[in-house]
């Protein structure tokens, strides 16, 4: 049941910064990735373990990767400007570091 919920909130973070990201330019970035440290770190602070917070982060990467692509009517929902380069790229950067953190 762990595992499913760790999906399910991986899957929220996601979906989440990408709606979030462009919202108010400096602000809308920081505080997505903010988010994700946070909610990522508190998924293994929570129901303990690192293996979770690597499934939960997957599901971050392909829900972020995902919306980069275009969609059925070519549209994409992380620009390639620098806002949607800078979430991608730091998204990585911050999962790595809330996966690293001790519990």
């Amino acid at each position: 049941m762990r595992f499913i919920y760790a999906v399910i909130f991986g899957a929220g973070l996601g979906a989440g910064s990408v709606f979030l990201h462009a919202s108010v330019t400096p602000f809308g970035l920081l505080f997505s990735l903010a988010a994700t440290c946070a909610g990522i770190w508190s998924i293994g602070r929570i129901w303990g373990g690192r293996n979770l917070r690597l499934l939960a982060s997957f599901v971050w990467m392909l829900v972020v990767l995902r919306a980069g692509f275009p969609g059925v009517s070519d549209e994409y929902l992380i620009e390639g400007t620098a806002i949607g380069t800078s979430l991608i790229n730091g998204g990585f950067l911050i999962l790595l570091l809330a996966i690293l953190l001790p519990l």
